[in-house]
């Protein structure tokens, strides 16, 4: 796309002008589709002890943020690659969706439940915290409306512009504040263990309760076993015994018990003492 002389340069100043105001937003969006002509963009807060807040969202695909609210914020978000960032404090930078997800993550029920759905074939993020308990996602997609993965030249593009698009993000969402603890993953493996004799009366070990929780990220029993430095085949036998206590031969039946434990996660000092009990 041929860019005519100083367009850039007169949508960054747009974009600086808007800061702190509802036009920053969009104006950050312009910028960016000029350089990066991405299909769709969201821009979104974690901040601990809530789900995302979606901050700005854009798309010619309607079905690009159609299970947003419905599925993504209402537990979903849990099993995200890019809410693992938030997670692990990821330092400010630019990610690439198939560079962090797990290796069979486009095998996982998340991904066939809700992240196909989107028709996303690729996404990328500018990652940067305001705050130490809160990070900005400005997120951009290519989905259906093109069909395309992002090219070596945009993913370079996109490196080169992330300190600005970082800074400037920091310093317009700067005032938002955490409302308090996020979950960590010792928080959703006790979600997991109480919800599942709660609800289901099966009671699962630590063990297998790990697995099942990779299972439902999208890791394969080669990946379960390098993180939870296990053999593959002990991670199998877990995975099996698993699927015989719960009662069920498949992960989508696995996502469908568990899903909704994680949706509702409870209180996590109290989780945390009966599964370390």
């Amino acid at each position: 796309m041929r860019v005519p002389p100083g367009q850039a340069e007169i949508l960054l100043g747009d974009a600086i002008a808007a800061l702190h105001s509802e036009g920053f937003a969009p104006s950050l969006a312009a910028w960016l589709r000029l350089a990066l002509a991405f299909d769709n963009i969201t821009i979104l807060a974690y901040a601990d002890g809530s789900p995302p807040t979606g901050l700005y969202t854009e798309a010619r695909e309607k079905s690009v943020h159609a299970g947003f609210d419905t599925v993504y914020r209402a537990g979903s978000y849990l099993l995200d690659p890019f809410y693992a960032l938030h997670a692990r404090r990821a330092p400010d930078g630019l990610y690439r969706l198939s560079d962090i997800a797990p290796d069979q993550f486009s095998r996982s029920d998340y991904y066939m439940t809700y992240y196909r759905a989107t028709t996303l074939v690729d996404e990328i993020a500018f990652v940067a915290a305001p705050a130490s308990d809160v990070s900005l996602h400005i997120c951009l997609g290519r989905d259906a409306t093109s069909g395309r993965r992002f090219s070596t030249a945009t993913l370079a593009r996109a490196r080169q512009v992330a300190p600005v698009v970082n800074a400037l993000s920091t310093r317009n969402w700067s005032e938002i504040r955490a409302a308090g603890s996020a979950p960590s993953e010792e928080d959703v493996l006790a979600a997991l263990f109480c919800g599942m004799q709660e609800s289901h009366g099966v009671t699962l070990t630590r063990r297998q309760t790990e697995v099942a929780l990779l299972i439902l990220k999208g890791h394969s029993s080669l990946s379960i076993a390098a993180r939870l430095g296990l053999s593959t085949h002990t991670v199998k036998v877990f995975r099996r015994q698993l699927y015989q206590r719960c009662g069920i031969s498949s992960q989508a039946e696995l996502f469908a018990l568990m899903m909704p434990i994680l949706a509702a996660l409870p209180n996590p000092e109290r989780l945390r003492a009966r599964i370390d009990g």
